[in-house]
């Protein structure tokens, strides 16, 4: 999966080894002004890196179904499959990234018969420290799984195109094959930014809403709290992050970015020279139109196209 300033590209491999690429228009559902927005841009890359994992995974499954003889089910169009999806994901995020922490730290507080109030900062370390246990236990028993190891597989793969290309080398399997999986702006490093920033922004805003105040009424309340201050927490955690990533050879830097590469360890794995072929494609495709759309304006519409080989691609987009 790849985006650029005006196209999205997803690249999938068939059973058979033909890739199958599905482009379109990259329209983001925010004002574009926001993206320039110091604090406010990280929102709306958030949700939009959402709705383009989601639409990559729908296009990734119907091929599957195709393999596998299952048809496309025709009654459900795209858009409100996608909408479902995000609705579902969004109300998951909720859960078992808000909710689920401070019923564990309250509930933690219990069992040690020392009830922790919203003014302990105590609380919200606990509830910090099991909300990034909850995302390295999810992600590590995705992991063992063959198809979750297989999707880390294609992160890397990703992860190593975008540093050729930073590198300014040709695309190719074997300039990508000697980078790192791990990215300064990967996703994942971003998820443990906002868990950070999280923990300090609701230490310092809700005791000031619910000063000295425990019981499940207060737990119910933080959680509805909670859930508005994502925005800045993660406006915060993306500049942050931009940050780190603009001074990566800093010590400081890398520092601070090293605890997301060690979670990187586990959402990103060595490839296999298919997956790269993959993930050079759908950069390739995404850096063609983007140069085209500058000479002849962005694409209009969606475009399915297949290509039985990775050198067939090669051969109609001028090399790699």
């Amino acid at each position: 999966m790849m985006r650029s300033p005006n196209s999205f590209a997803v690249a999938v491999r068939r059973k058979a080894g033909e890739i199958v690429i599905c482009e379109q228009p990259w329209r983001g559902t925010w004002a574009s002004r926001a993206l320039k927005v110091p604090f406010v841009r990280g929102a709306v890359v958030l949700v939009e890196s959402m709705q383009n994992g989601l639409s990559a995974l729908r296009f990734s499954a119907e091929q599957f179904e195709l393999d596998y003889g299952e048809p496309v089910k025709e009654d459900a169009p795209p858009s409100r499959t996608s909408e479902a999806l995000g609705r579902a994901a969004f109300l998951g995020a909720i859960l078992f990234f808000i909710a689920l922490p401070k019923l564990l730290a309250a509930l933690l507080g219990w069992l040690l018969n020392h009830p922790l109030t919203m003014g302990d900062p105590r609380f919200h370390l606990v509830a910090g420290a099991c909300k990034l246990g909850l995302f390295v236990g999810y992600v590590y028993l995705l992991r063992k799984t063959r198809d979750g190891l297989r999707l880390f597989q294609f992160h890397g793969a990703e992860h190593k195109a975008i540093a050729t290309y930073e590198a300014g080398e040709a695309l190719t399997v074997e300039n990508a094959r000697r980078h790192s999986t791990r990215h300064a702006r990967c996703g994942t490093t971003f998820m443990l930014v906002v868990v950070i920033v999280s923990v300090a922004v609701f230490a310092l805003v809700l005791p000031l809403l619910l000063p000295n105040s425990s019981g499940l009424g207060t737990l119910l309340a933080s959680i509805v709290i909670s859930i508005p201050l994502m925005i800045p927490i993660a406006g915060v955690a993306y500049e942050l992050q931009r940050l780190g990533a603009r001074f990566v050879d800093h010590p400081l830097a890398r520092a601070f970015l090293g605890p997301g590469y060690l979670i990187q360890g586990l959402t990103t794995a060595e490839p296999s020279e298919d997956q790269l072929e993959i993930a050079l494609v759908a950069l390739r495709l995404a850096l063609t139109r983007e140069a085209e759309a500058e000479a002849r304006g962005p694409v209009t519409a969606p475009q399915v196209q297949t290509f039985p080989t990775f050198a067939a691609f090669a051969a109609q987009y001028g090399g790699l």
